[in-house]
């Protein structure tokens, strides 16, 4: 008996822990079972307490009638499928006559009440099709990504979103962005987890950072360029706009458009071009904009002007040339100077972290999604990571990053280093770097790949 108690009290003891430790692979072994079991049991239930069941159809009461037996109880929606995931549950329901995608999105808060759930999203599939997406546990408070995840070119995972989706950073759909948040924020190790992605990619990434380079010098082995000052800054924008107007050339020289050529051959961007034919597609992150953009005097005004014109060249033009942007700041608003709303117009996303004052959330989200604005001011101070990503279509969601430290970035840029690719026009920003020990025998070294 002492033996059963005792095993038994373990066997607790491993259960609590577990789902304190790793919250995922308790839902996936414990709690995702149970839930499906709980929902499934009572869904009838709930779905008529919530109000979403309708009366039976007058022939069911006909019948019933004619025959002397019982009225028929009220139709839920008719429950298609549910399944446990990795996070929570996700159910296929078909609509009856009648009801309506709104009711079920505004009883969403009760159903998530009924069935001792995190949150419940609803999403219409089609007409009378509704995919309610049910989260368990809250999938923010500690972020793990899945091990198998979804990754092509330019399309990499960067956070978790709030209803257990992956949030992706896919730089052919939205080819530029504004990253806000104040210090600690959890700003840095979003661009670190997406240098740490980018690095494993046939990609040229460009660093901008003002700051002497502390935060995008340590991933140098996998930079193609790098400028850690507004002059050398101003330069490298002016070659990137270079290099963008060669491949316009490069475009139209292969287009050869003829009465006789393929629909499938004629391009306007470099994704339509023949492989061996195609340049390298080239994401510049840009560390701190501020920095980059304020005057200290009238002679820095030229060097300011230089660069904002370079920066709204390139947002407007370089989509199809292949160079994307990565805006990172703390404030980003028209205190900035001339030119800085023209640029943000054509940030297409936006994530914005913590911020120290509604102005800051506005610069991201009030002239695309007003209504995220009061999501961005409720994130706290101990929740660093966690932000809202937007796009210009007006969807919105909180997400959160999972730790990259400096090492693991740095790491990740080491380990990939051969795949640094030379790009001609910004071979005069590339960084100059020692060379790498061979593993196994310290102190001998071997040419720098970066």
């Amino acid at each position: 008996m002492v033996t059963v108690l005792v095993l038994t009290g373990t066997g607790i003891a491993a259960v609590l822990i577990l789902r304190r430790v790793r919250p995922d692979l308790y839902w996936v072994l414990v709690g995702g079972p149970a839930a499906r079991i709980r929902v499934g049991w009572s869904y009838g239930s709930v779905m008529d307490a919530c109000g979403l069941s309708v009366p039976p159809s007058r022939a069911r009461i006909a019948v019933a009638r004619a025959l002397r037996r019982e009225m028929p109880a009220n139709r839920p929606p008719k429950l298609l499928r549910l399944r446990v995931t990795r996070t929570g549950l996700v159910a296929r329901i078909r609509l009856r006559p009648g009801q309506d995608a709104f009711d079920v999105i505004t009883a969403a808060d009760r159903l998530r009440h009924s069935w001792r759930l995190h949150q419940v999203s609803v999403k219409e599939i089609r007409s009378g099709l509704l995919e309610l997406s049910m989260t368990g546990y809250d999938v923010l408070d500690r972020v793990h990504l899945p091990a198998r995840t979804e990754r092509t070119a330019l399309r990499v995972p960067v956070a978790m979103r709030e209803d257990g989706t992956v949030h992706y950073r896919d730089f052919r759909k939205v080819p530029h962005s504004l990253v806000l948040g104040a210090t600690d924020s959890g700003k840095s190790v979003y661009q670190r987890g997406l240098v740490k992605e980018l690095a494993r990619q046939r990609v040229a990434l460009v660093g901008i950072d003002c700051k002497q380079g502390v935060e995008l010098s340590p991933l140098a082995r996998r930079l193609t360029a790098l400028a850690d000052n507004p002059d050398a800054a101003a330069d490298l924008l002016d070659a990137l706009v270079v290099e963008m107007i060669e491949r316009f050339q490069l475009i139209r020289t292969a287009q050869r458009i003829s009465s006789d050529t393929p629909d499938a051959e004629i391009t306007s961007d470099i994704w339509g071009l023949p492989e061996a034919d195609r340049p390298v597609p080239i994401v510049v992150l840009v560390d701190e904009v501020a920095e980059l953009l304020l005057v200290a005097g009238s002679s820095q005004k030229k060097r300011r002007e230089r660069i904002i014109t370079a920066l709204i060249r390139l947002g407007q033009l370089a989509r199809s040339a292949g160079i994307y942007l990565e805006v990172c700041g703390q404030r980003f608003g028209s205190e900035l100077g001339d030119g800085v709303t023209m640029l943000r117009a054509q940030l297409t996303g936006r994530v914005c972290h913590r911020v120290n004052d509604e102005a800051s959330a506005k610069m991201a989200f009030g002239d695309i999604a007003p209504e995220a604005l009061g999501s961005v001011l409720t994130i706290a101070p101990d929740q660093p990571g966690t932000a809202v990503a937007a796009d210009t279509s007006g969807g919105w969601a909180r997400v959160r990053t999972p730790h990259t430290s400096l090492r693991d970035a740095v790491a990740a840029c080491n380990r990939h280093a051969d795949l640094t690719p030379d790009v001609a026009s910004l071979a005069d920003f590339r960084p100059v770097l020692p060379a790498i020990p061979t593993p196994g025998t310290p102190g001998k070294p071997v040419p720098a790949t970066a």
